[in-house]
Order: C-alpha cells, then sequence, then structure tokens
C-alpha cells in the first residue's frame, strides 16, 4: 500500500499546510503565526485583538475603519472622518504569491427579508453594531432622530406612533401637546401639524363644583362631584382641594393642621381652639387667645366644667384615706409610703413641714413620716458625736459622760426575740442595724461598757449577747496578762 501523507489544513492566506507548531486559529481557521496579521495594515495580530470578517483577518481598529459606521462621532476624531481608501497599505507581492489585499471600500449592506433588519434601511444588523428599540434591532449609525437626525441612546431616545425614533424635542414638537406652557420655550409656541390652517384644539378648564353630586356624596362644602385628580380625604369624607380650607380664616389646610369640628367643618389648629377649645386665662397662646369671640359670660361659665381642687374635704372610709387629714386620695396626687397612701400636699415632714420624697421620707413609730433631721432628733441616739454641741469629756480612764436611756413613745413592745434586744421595741426598717445576735435600733447599737456608737467595722458580738467595742471587748473576754493589752497598766494578774 502506498504512502498517503495526512492532510493538514491549509493557511487561508498563502494557502500552504498549516502545522501544530506554528498554527492560530480564528474564524474556525487555522493560519500560520507570520500569516496571522491584519490584511489592511499588516499588523501581527493575537487573540486580544484579533477580528474576522468573511475569511480575512483585521485588527480592530482597521475592521472599525472598514465596516464599523461612519461620520462625525466615531473613531478618534477629525482624522477618522478621512475618504482614505487605503490604497498606500495594499501589500504587492513580488513572488507572484496571492496575498490578501483587503482595501477600505465604500460599505454594502446586505439587504435582509422583510421585517428582520434594520427598521430604517433593511440591512442585516450584526451583534457588534446593533442598537435597540421598540424591540427591533437597528444600526448604530441608523440609530438617529427621524427629524433631525440627532444621534441618539437609550436616555434621549423616544419612539413615535408611526413607528420611527426621535429625539425628544422633536418628539414633543410632532407628538406632544401644543400651546403655551409646553416644551422648552416659545420656539415650541408654534402648531407644526397645524400649519395648512387647521386650527388647535382649545383647551377648556371646567370647573367641577359645578358638577352637583347626589346629597350626601359630594364635597361637603359646596356639593360638587370629587373626581381622584383632586379629592382630599378629611374623616371618611372627600373634599375638592380648594374647598379643603379653614372655614374661619380660610387657610388652606392639608392632613397635618387640619381639624374635624363637631359641625361636621374643617378647621385649622388655631380657629379650631378659639371656637371648640377651653377659654380663659391660660389657654391658647397669651392675652390675645383671652377672648370670648361673642360668648358672654354666662355662657362660658356655663360651659366651663367644674371641679372641686380640695380633695382632702372628700373623706374616705376609714383606714382607706391619706393618714393625716383622712381625706379620699386619687391616682394622681397619691404619694406612697409603708404602704399607705398619702396626698401629695399632706405628703411633709409633722415637725417642720417639708416636702417629702421617696428618698426623704423615715417613717416613725409614731406612725407619722419625718425628713431625715427630724427623725434623727426624735428617735435617734443622743449624746457626743450625734448632731448636737460637743460634750467635753475627762480623760481618766473611767468616762465621766452619762448617758440618758433613750425609750421610744410609749406602746406595745415587740414579742420575744423579735424586737431590739436591748430595749425589746419594735425595729422599723429605717432604723434597723444588724448584728450576729440580732436587729437592732441605731440609738441601741452601741458598746454595752462604754456607750461608744458601733458599725460594721468596729462591732463585736460578745457571748452573753450583747455588743461591744474592741477595747471593750478584749478588757471583758480577751486573754490577760504580759504583753496582752494596751501598756504596762494591764499587766495585772486580775
Amino acid at each position: 500500500m502506498p504512502f498517503k501523507p495526512a492532510d493538514n489544513p491549509k493557511c487561508p492566506k498563502c494557502g500552504k499546510s498549516v502545522y501544530a507548531a506554528e498554527e492560530r486559529v480564528a474564524g474556525g481557521l487555522k493560519w500560520h503565526k507570520m500569516c496571522f496579521k491584519c490584511g489592511l495594515c499588516q499588523k501581527l495580530l493575537d487573540s486580544t485583538n484579533c477580528s474576522e470578517h468573511e475569511g480575512e483577518l483585521f485588527c480592530k481598529v482597521c475592521h472599525a475603519r472598514k465596516f464599523g459606521p461612519k461620520g462625525y462621532g466615531f473613531g478618534g476624531g477629525a482624522g477618522c472622518l478621512s475618504m482614505d481608501a487605503g490604497d498606500h497599505l495594499k501589500g504587492e507581492n513580488a513572488n507572484g504569491v496571492r496575498t490578501n489585499g483587503a482595501c477600505l471600500e465604500p460599505r454594502v449592506i446586505a439587504k435582509a427579508p422583510p421585517g428582520q433588519g434594520c427598521p430604517r434601511c433593511g440591512g442585516y444588523v450584526y451583534a457588534a453594531e446593533q442598537m435597540l428599540a421598540r424591540g427591533k434591532a437597528w444600526h448604530k449609525e441608523c440609530f438617529k432622530c427621524g427629524d433631525c437626525l440627532k444621534r441618539l441612546d437609550s436616555t434621549n431616545c423616544c419612539e413615535g406612533p408611526d413607528k420611527d425614533i426621535y429625539c425628544k424635542v422633536c418628539y414633543g414638537k410632532k407628538f406632544g401637546p401644543k400651546g403655551y406652557g409646553y416644551g422648552k420655550g416659545a420656539g415650541v409656541l408654534q402648531s407644526d401639524p397645524y400649519a395648512n390652517g387647521d386650527h388647535a384644539p382649545r383647551t377648556t378648564v371646567i370647573d367641577t363644583a359645578a358638577i352637583m353630586a347626589p346629597p350626601g356624596k359630594g364635597c361637603p362644602r359646596c356639593g360638587g362631584v370629587v373626581y381622584a385628580a383632586e379629592q382630599v380625604l378629611a374623616k371618611g369624607r372627600e373634599w375638592h382641594r380648594k374647598c379643603f380650607k379653614c372655614r374661619d380664616c380660610t387657610k388652606t389646610l392639608d392632613s397635618i393642621i387640619a381639624c374635624d369640628g363637631p359641625d361636621s367643618d374643617v378647621y385649622c389648629k388655631t380657629c379650631y381652639g378659639k371656637k371648640w377649645g377651653p377659654h380663659g386665662y391660660g389657654f391658647a397662646c397669651g392675652s390675645g387667645f383671652l377672648q370670648t369671640d361673642g360668648l358672654t359670660e354666662d355662657e362660658i361659665s356655663a360651659n366651663r366644667p367644674f371641679y372641686n381642687p380640695d380633695t382632702t374635704s372628700i373623706k374616705a372610709p376609714k383606714g382607706q384615706g391619706c393618714p393625716r387629714c383622712g381625706g379620699m386620695v386619687f391616682a394622681a396626687e397619691q404619694q406612697l409610703a409603708k404602704g399607705t397612701m398619702w396626698h401629695k400636699k399632706c405628703f411633709n415632714c409633722a415637725e417642720c413641714h417639708r416636702p417629702l420624697d421617696s428618698m426623704l421620707a423615715c417613717d416613725g413609730p409614731d406612725k407619722e413620716i419625718h425628713c431625715r433631721s427630724c427623725y434623727a432628733k426624735l428617735f435617734g441616739p443622743k449624746g457626743f458625736g450625734y448632731g448636737h454641741a460637743p460634750t467635753l469629756v475627762s480623760t481618766d480612764a473611767e468616762p465621766a459622760t452619762t448617758y440618758t436611756e433613750q425609750l421610744p413613745f410609749t406602746g406595745a413592745k415587740a414579742a420575744k426575740g423579735k424586737g431590739c434586744p436591748r430595749c425589746g421595741f419594735p425595729v422599723y426598717a429605717a432604723e434597723q442595724m444588724n448584728s450576729k445576735n440580732g436587729t437592732w435600733h441605731k440609738r441601741c447599737f452601741s458598746c454595752a461598757d462604754c456607750h461608744r456608737s458601733l458599725d460594721s467595722t468596729n462591732l463585736n458580738d460578745g457571748p452573753n449577747g450583747e455588743i461591744y467595742c474592741r477595747g471593750c471587748y478584749g478588757r471583758n473576754f480577751g486573754p490577760k496578762g504580759v504583753g496582752f493589752g494596751l501598756g504596762a497598766g494591764t499587766l495585772t494578774m486580775a
């Protein structure tokens, strides 16, 4: 069997076989590496700047010059408006080998079947140059206004009823409304479609208030029919926009300042307050509103609501009213203290009558309330260091100051084991002090020997149920002998 060489693809430019080591692919064809260049400017190409057209290769610039749109606005400036046919770029091969001597020829657009091409020229529209409008593809150079031939884009293109495209100005002149106020100035105050003598249609303004509606269905003020373009809603009723104003001052209203009056009409806030609001000193915006608007003093007095500001005169059932005055306590004026409700004006100190609040009020054992100062004077501890004048004491070992027993007001003592361990009377929350042996009055919370006032830092609970300061606890229950105590005076063997 004779040897038959493998068939290799032929280069479209030189006609010779193309081998795998030197092939370049474009448009489904294989080219030599040195033949893979522009047919006009002979520039070597690659995959990024190659454009193929009907078996010929071009760079992007030459492809646009030969097959792209022409005219003002395309290319790189006035140099692109050249009529150069590219004769100086035609290559001639001295060896007689066929070359792709593509030249820049006048464009010939292939006609497309009716209804499939460009609506203006009827030619085929390729994807690289198509512009879409009215669902059809246009050439980029055909995509211009049908009157002034201005280049269009998607922002200024208007589709006319004659299946053509226009710029906004030409569309307004040809199909838009005519007359004063339309268009962009006096230049559009012309009746182009009526240049042959026909008259432009006249605009008629209709007053819809003259069209009476059935009773209860029209505008509440004029009774005319209310159409959707002019309706304003208030209290479920439809008003004309021009009728939606204050009944008294005829001020134009909106949904913010409109007030529905009891007479089924609308008012502004000021007129509503003057006509239907409270009258007298302190209402509205000052003395300008202290007027009666034609009302007599008897009418004003009859319309003014009656109220009794002194609720202390309204006696409450026993044990349910204010503890001080016995009157009924309402929610707007109540003050709470120890589970009881007080009038706000009664909620003051029983001694100095200082107004109190929840931070200053102290409940006393006499079922009254006091400020902190008066509570301390009445029920607090007495003596040196408790808010009174300094007391001169001797420096002897034994204190010379005498401490009088301060007992509360007469009353029943607490149950055994529940009151103060020292005096036996009940201990209230405002004066309690806690120790290991129980709850004490603040005035009783002192050392059992030297009567020094104690706190949580110097408190010592004795085994006999009493409380002591550190010094007295050490003398009574601490170790004895050399090294214990406060000096040579403690070197006793007692």
